[in-house]
């Protein structure tokens, strides 16, 4: 019982197996990601002069839905109709993470009224079928344009 006072590397193993908004790429030091959000160019050049406009709804609730992973940012938007497509890279400022690991969770689309800044799907927990991670920012401020890219998607 002892241990845990004097050993820091035994605390924080304590704390990862207790904790479940700790994960090992989600430090509670760092405050900053990269990430992405898959667009129109028509709406990345909005999103860079009116910044974002977060969604009313979706499998997290409202907010500005981004990921770690470009590959499935340029896999949206989903419908373009045939229109020139882009990829925003962007500093994501995340603040306190809460983690949706499985459907019906009771935070699912209501984590931000209990003091969480950005919802967390963690890969391969069969909340998404493309087994990629997914982020649900509920204040678009904390998020930052960074780069446009251009998406070649066919």
């Amino acid at each position: 019982l002892q241990r845990w006072k004097a050993d820091p590397i035994f605390t924080r193993a304590l704390l990862l197996c207790f904790c479940d908004d700790i994960q090992p790429n989600w430090h509670r030091g760092r405050q900053s990601y990269i990430m992405y959000h898959g667009t129109t160019m028509l709406n990345a050049m909005r999103i860079m002069t009116e910044g974002f406009s977060p969604s009313f709804d979706g499998m997290l609730g409202p907010g500005v839905y981004v990921t770690r992973s470009f590959e499935k940012a340029s896999c949206y938007p989903l419908h373009s109709n045939g229109e020139m497509l882009a990829v925003l890279r962007l500093n994501v400022k995340v603040g306190r993470v809460k983690k949706i690991d499985y459907q019906g969770h009771p935070l699912q689309k209501t984590w931000y009224e209990h003091g969480y800044d950005t919802a967390w799907v963690p890969p391969n927990c069969s909340m998404v079928n493309s087994g990629l991670e997914e982020n649900c920012v509920y204040d678009p401020s904390q998020i930052t344009v960074l780069d446009v890219i251009p998406n070649l998607r066919f």
